[in-house]
């Protein structure tokens, strides 16, 4: 009997079971164009925990989903991402059946226009760090502006410089350590290769690094995870480059554990947009993995991408109204051809080792070993006892005859009179000689032979006056990295890494062409006795080719940087907690001992240590299914770069007086309205950066006072600036609506208020004051008064309307009109200090110089706003298997001209000069500018095999 109820009682649990109906929704994830099953596409239940990838076969199912409205995302590299809003009912599994998924167009798109608009031109324009806002290409509406629409104008996202951003690879942090920002050169045209990016937003914490207040962006190259076959593609354009080839082949895993990625491509052009600008590059990329079991895998990782662009020059408005905004006066022709005189050139392989451990289904463990080493160089033209071969020099302007320079009695009296007949035959000159004269200085590096009578006979090399000379940087980094990973519970993930980083930093001076003479002297002829002399260990140098000279040094840095992020989700709410450390050390070692710094370059100076501290934390309330509200607040420190802690480093081995570390806050709030038709964001952000330090160096005029003893008030000088504060906040809105199936519209807006909130100390040092008994002269300027000056080099207003067409069979067309306001010129902050007011004839105050004429002459140049429209389009086909797909761009298609950027010159470096200078209406002078791309195209045309 006893058996008989057990029986009983198991048959109606069993049938109590059964008759329960599954609650939740599953489907099968398919090719739309193969209609093969999908593997390890990522799907999830937005705003709830859950989360799974499709099986072998294309398949996913939830069970026991809540009841009511859901959105359930698809996402899968390659593929655009599918919202569904769908239902969920008590006592029914909700069977979507088979959902394809179709390539994203776009994906091709945003590659090829970030190598399309990838410039790199931090040493030309101290505003264009742009290209941290290229590579943040998501989803979002907003950054898809930012991206591909604004970049041609060098907007950055919040305002903020790449080095507040973090790249990694692999988990491995790729920021430099000379200057904060990666060096995007280093894996530039391997599109398809670098395609696998995972990206962050704001302070929001990744699950590799800490990361910035601007955000991270992982680049995954583990070659198991890229989408099986190859990929060809052919690009045609007219901006930074003329033609581009790519190819791509990826194995997939096979069944003996192997994985493999190889990745070529070229770019290269004869003259892009920029007069005289050829370009040249190359890229080979490789990943292999070896899958030894269940729980481990190795991979290696190399990359080698050399690549040479030549540099357009920045202009003066009178250089351009003689010209046009496309000239370019680094170069010449030389043996019929276009010679650029500056070239950056980038080759700096990497390779990585990984090491992917599974320790079970909860914990993993990733751990990597990096070296980086290689060349950058920067190239241009040294002379000694000759005339400069810019073919803008000051002295060869029209302008030089009608302003500045027209004194009376040498002393600058506020009055002048202009010498138009020598300005006009000035101008013609340089109509006529617009461009640098090559066959001149191969010319003047050769001494005349003479026969018995004196007579010349012919030319021999000589000494040479003119060369051509690479600024080099050889990098040798080595970094340990590992990052681990664990959910402890249903609702704690835990994250806590760590890298130990390595760098010796060779920085030299290179002689690369005598242009046709036999030697150079290592002097510096405006210096006389020991003090000309760029190493006292070696005077007298004969310089050859290939030789380094004028300064030699090593720096050495390592880095530790530790961090943990314990991430919390509930149904309802999510938060994060992370926090990290950082310590730091630099080291400069000056290879020559400098005849001006005689005590103070040769050997190794002190070492400079930082120790800092980072805190993060943010909530996200999941106030629905389609609402979100986040909070993200941090506070950290930054160490200075190595750039800015040596402020004279290609001199001697000063260290800046009282360096500090930077302080950083950040905060951000913002709303999220997502549904398959409507995508909304509206965030309120605040970022403030105190404490910067910056270096800089140019030539000033009549900065030194001669009543204290200085022979001469003019100098070439390096600029300290120290307490530097900015604040940045603003606003950023999204809208994209799903009109119909076919077409999409969407309003992008960015509104920025970017300032300096303090007046920063100013130091200078003054090479030709320098002494056994000073060996470090630096002069304190007082306080620059920039608190409320705008930050430059970027807009701080910008909108985008645009509006997208999509046919089902495979081709789209879409346009778009971008508005960009409030850019303003770099300023000079020597300008700005009290120095600015006195006479240094006499160490008073001009006595013409007022407080309203001052404030003119020093207020910030704000530029024009343009408006610039967009169109795009492109076609996809499938024949015989293959994918073939075709695409365009035409941006700017008004051809408007704007300028993207500039600075004031510091050359004016008292009020008589720079009123005088401006006062004659033709400043020889002005400000220099940037100017963007005019009409500009991109065709490219890919096959996926």
């Amino acid at each position: 009997m006893r058996k008989f109820l057990l029986g009983m009682l198991f048959l109606w649990n069993v049938t109590f079971i059964l008759a329960q109906k599954p609650i939740g929704v599953k489907g099968k994830v398919i090719d739309s164009k193969t209609q093969k099953p999908l593997e390890n596409v990522v799907v999830s239940i937005e705003n709830t925990q859950l989360m799974q990838l499709t099986s072998g076969d294309g398949v996913f199912a939830f069970y026991s989903v809540t009841l009511g409205n859901q959105l359930l995302l698809l996402h899968s590299q390659g593929f655009k991402d599918i919202l569904l809003s769908i239902v969920i009912t008590k006592d029914q599994m909700l069977d979507l059946g088979a959902i394809p998924m179709e390539d994203n167009q776009m994906v091709e798109q945003q590659t090829g226009l970030i190598t399309l608009l990838e410039s790199d031109l931090s040493d030309d324009n101290s505003g264009s760090e742009s290209t941290s806002g290229l590579l943040q290409s998501s989803r979002d509406a907003f950054q898809q502006a930012a991206a591909f629409n604004w970049g041609q104008a060098r907007f950055r996202i919040r305002g903020l410089d790449s080095q507040y951003a973090t790249t990694t690879i692999n988990g491995v942090t790729m920021n430099k350590l000379f200057d904060g920002r990666p060096q995007w050169g280093d894996w530039s045209g391997l599109n398809n290769a670098v395609r696998n990016q995972e990206f962050t937003v704001g302070s929001f914490p990744s699950d590799y690094v800490f990361g910035g207040i601007l955000g991270t962006q992982q680049i995954n190259t583990r070659a198991s995870i890229y989408r099986p076959g190859t990929i060809l593609s052919f690009s045609g354009t007219n901006t930074n480059y003329s033609w581009r080839t790519t190819g791509t082949y990826a194995s997939g895993m096979n069944n003996k554990g192997w994985a493999f990625v190889i990745s070529a491509g070229t770019r290269w052009a004869e003259e892009a947009y920029f007069d005289g600008t050829n370009y040249n590059a190359v890229a080979g990329f490789i990943s292999v993995e070896k899958k030894i079991n269940e729980h481990h895998s190795l991979n290696f990782s190399g990359f080698y991408t050399p690549n040479s662009r030549a540099k357009n020059s920045p202009n003066t408005a009178e250089v351009t109204q003689l010209t046009n905004e496309q000239y370019n006066s680094y170069w010449g022709w030389h043996d019929g051809k276009k010679r650029n005189a500056r070239v950056k050139t980038i080759e700096e392989p990497i390779l990585m080792l990984n090491h992917f451990y599974t320790i079970n289904d909860y914990t993993t463990l990733n751990s990597s070993l990096t070296y980086q080493f290689g060349k950058i160089t920067n190239s241009n033209i040294d002379y000694q006892n000759a005339n400069s071969p810019d073919p803008t020099y000051y002295r060869k302007m029209p302008s030089y005859y009608s302003s500045l320079y027209a004194k009376d009695n040498g002393e600058f009296s506020g009055e002048f009179t202009p010498d138009y007949e020598n300005a006009e035959k000035s101008k013609d000159q340089f109509l006529t000689h617009n461009q640098i004269d090559w066959n001149a200085l191969y010319y003047a590096n050769q001494s005349p032979v003479l026969d018995a009578n004196g007579n010349i006979i012919e030319y021999s090399p000589g000494k040479s006056h003119y060369v051509l000379y690479e600024d080099r940087t050889d990098d040798q980094t080595i970094t340990a990295n590992s990052t681990f990973n664990t959910q402890i519970n249903d609702n704690l993930y835990l994250t806590a890494g760590g890298f130990f980083s390595n760098l010796k930093s060779h920085n030299y001076q290179q002689l690369t062409d005598l242009l046709g003479g036999s030697y150079f002297e290592d002097i510096d002829v405006f210096y006389n006795g020991d003090q000309a002399q760029s190493d006292l260990n070696h005077p007298n140098r004969q310089v050859a080719e290939g030789e380094a000279y004028g300064y030699n040094f090593n720096y050495f840095a390592n880095t530790l940087n530790l961090f943990t992020n314990f991430k919390f989700t509930y149904d309802k709410v999510d938060f994060y907690l992370a926090q990290n450390f950082i310590r730091s050390n630099y080291q400069r070692e000056g290879l020559y001992q400098n005849g001006i710094y005689a005590t103070n370059s040769f050997g190794k100076s002190e070492k400079v240590h930082f120790d800092n501290f980072g805190f993060k934390g943010g909530i996200l309330f999941k106030i629905s299914g389609r609402q979100q509200l986040s909070f993200n607040a941090a506070y950290l420190s930054n160490a200075p770069t190595i750039r800015n802690t040596f402020p004279n480093s290609r001199l001697n081995n000063s260290v800046v007086a009282g360096l500090e570390n930077e302080t950083i806050n950040s905060l951000d709030v913002s709303y999220f309205f997502r549904t398959p038709k409507w995508q909304t964001r509206l965030s309120l952000f605040y970022a403030g950066i105190k404490n910067i330090t910056q270096t800089s160096f140019f030539y000033a005029e009549g900065i030194f006072d001669d009543g204290a003893g200085y022979a001469n008030t003019d100098a070439f000088v390096s600029q300290t600036l120290t307490h530097l504060d900015k604040q940045n906040l603003g606003a950023e809105f999204s809208l994209q609506h799903q009109l119909t199936t076919t077409i999409m519209a969407s309003f992008s807006a960015a509104y920025g208020q970017y300032t300096y909130v303090s007046d920063p100390n100013v130091t200078i040092t003054n090479d030709a004051q320098a002494t056994i008994e000073n060996p470090n002269p630096v002069f304190g300027f007082g306080r620059a008064t920039l608190k409320n000056y705008h930050q430059a080099g970027m807009p701080q207003q910008a909108y985008a309307l645009g509006i997208e067409y999509r046919d089902p069979k495979y081709w789209w067309l879409g346009t778009n009109i971008n508005y960009l306001a409030n850019s303003f010129i770099d300023i000079s902050p020597i300008s700005r200090t009290a120095t600015f007011y006195k006479n240094p004839e006499s160490g008073f105050n001009f006595p013409e110089a007022s407080e309203e004429r001052a404030r003119e002459l020093l207020t910030q140049e704000k530029f024009e706003p343009v408006a610039l429209l967009n169109i795009s389009g492109g076609k996809s086909w499938k024949i015989k298997g293959k994918n073939i797909g075709l695409f365009a761009t035409l941006n700017n298609v008004l051809d408007l001209k704007y300028k993207t950027g500039g600075y004031e010159q510091a050359r004016n470096a008292n009020f008589r000069q720079l009123n005088q200078d401006v006062s004659s209406g033709t400043p020889n002078f002005g400000n220099k500018y940037f100017y963007g791309y005019g009409r500009t195209y991109f065709v490219n045309l890919y096959i996926n095999l």
